[in-house]
């Protein structure tokens, strides 16, 4: 029934090429996907039936309400969901594949070959035609991107997934390909797990990391939330007010905060023009930056809530969160990368990246603070994928075999024919390739004599 609407059949492709052996002599590649990259499916604790809540174009708003929704344990340093009965899965099939592919595989989706939720899958495909095979040289691991970077379960489960890989190529070391924060999730492991790493990994190839934070997005994201679809699919995904009143509990948006010891080149900041109380109405345009920032979110958040099963629920700026992340990024900083393991860095260029954010103007100033939660931002913009600044993405502090920056989005990246070209270099299956400046899209490129730790100057 496929035949008509025109749609490559990439699984028959796969199972095909699956178990001719082409794959043996090849070390083991495992995909590590970020913020939104896995599949995540809710079940009742007492059935064994699920339902896919992330991602899906159908009925995406109201699942995501009942089944995402979410509130953080301080005990536990979960999120938890608000319905006590509702567990969060990842789904294991195809070796981890499946749930960071297609990330709503639903037939009409790939009928209609909407590639905005099509997340690994190119890539998958490039590595399958260069020998790699599903379950022997080719592994996924998707996780509840809901959660901390450094949480146990996905810390353990990370564990778990490298010594499968290992064991099933026959003992052949890992390279690791993460992209986004999936980035900070390895360099967790790194720092939390360091002899177990150096055990089971030769390389990690890192793609649109924000390892200093990704200051427009992410601090706007804590105030307004995040639009993922624009026009008129929008009424056919979740709502930008919704996917706002999960972040606000979401541990892993807090570790992606701008670090605040981190010199930038230039601070990141949230503007705010405000009106000022007083008999003459005077308007002001108030700056905060890292360090500051938390009192703006606290008092713009004081009295935000969320309406769940008929019970009014206070969701505030999270301080307890906070202070978790601030832990995180202690442990972000203590990484010492094994010098048995090559790294590895790409990062986007030339697209206009969130970085300084402003709210109300001179001519509409906010009054209540609370006001901010309900408008739109004005950015200003930096070199970057459009979602990661560069001087973020490339301030890995690692002696790196290799920067490089391509001119790419940050999903993009994923599908990016430039990178392809790199990966099949770096993970040894193609010829290596000469660049030339006058045609290549590759710049900020450090071969080994120069990769000394990025110096802590001013970056994003």
């Amino acid at each position: 029934m496929f035949g008509d609407c025109g749609l490559r059949l990439p699984w028959l492709r796969r199972v095909a090429g699956a178990g001719d052996g082409g794959g043996s002599d090849l070390d083991p590649v495992l995909l590590v996907s970020g913020m939104g990259g896995s599949i995540l499916n809710a079940r009742r604790k007492k059935s064994k039936l699920s339902v896919r809540v992330w991602v899906r174009i159908l009925l995406a708003n109201l699942e995501f309400r009942k089944y995402l929704w979410s509130m953080y344990n301080s005990n536990t340093g979960y999120a938890e969901a608000l319905d006590p009965d509702v567990e969060i899965e990842v789904p294991e099939d195809d070796y981890g594949l499946q749930a960071i592919d297609i990330l709503d595989p639903s037939w009409w989706v790939k009928c209609l070959h909407l590639t905005d939720v099509y997340h690994f899958h190119d890539m998958i495909d490039m590595l399958i035609e260069c020998g790699y095979q599903k379950g022997t040289t080719l592994f996924g691991y998707g996780y509840d991107f809901r959660q901390s970077n450094r949480i146990s379960k996905i810390m353990v489960g990370l564990k778990v997934k490298l010594e499968t890989a290992y064991k099933a190529s026959g003992g052949r070391k890992i390279n690791i390909i993460s992209h986004s924060m999936g980035g900070l999730l390895v360099r967790c492991f790194i720092s939390l797990y360091n002899d177990v790493f150096a055990k089971y990994v030769n390389k990690w190839i890192c793609i649109a990391c924000p390892f200093q934070g990704a200051p427009g997005c992410i601090n706007d994201s804590l105030l307004t939330g995040l639009q993922f679809v624009y026009g008129f699919e929008s009424f056919f995904f979740v709502s930008r007010w919704t996917m706002h009143q999960l972040l606000v509990e979401c541990p892993s948006i807090y570790e992606m905060l701008p670090n605040p010891n981190f010199k930038w080149k230039q601070q990141p900041l949230v503007k705010v023009w405000r009106k000022q109380s007083g008999e003459k109405e005077v308007v002001k345009l108030d700056q905060y930056n890292g360090t500051k920032c938390a009192s703006l979110f606290e008092e713009a958040l004081r009295n935000n809530e969320l309406k769940f099963n008929g019970k009014t629920i206070p969701v505030p700026f999270n301080l307890e969160i906070l202070q978790w992340a601030a832990d995180t990024r202690q442990i972000l900083d203590n990484a010492q990368l094994p010098n048995t393991v090559s790294f590895y860095n790409i990062f986007g260029i030339s697209l206009d990246t969130p970085y300084d954010i402003c709210y109300g103007s001179e001519d509409s100033p906010i009054g209540n603070l609370s006001e901010i939660c309900h408008s739109m931002p004005q950015y200003t913009y930096v070199d970057g994928d459009g979602t990661v600044p560069a001087e973020s993405a490339k301030a890995d502090g690692f002696a790196a075999a290799a920067r490089v920056g391509i001119k790419a989005s940050h999903r993009g990246l994923l599908r990016d024919k430039q990178v392809f070209q790199l990966l099949k270099q770096w993970l040894g299956v193609s010829q290596k390739s000469q660049h030339s400046s006058s045609s290549s899209k590759v710049m900020d490129m450090f071969s080994d004599q120069f990769s000394a730790p990025m110096p802590s100057e001013h970056m994003f």
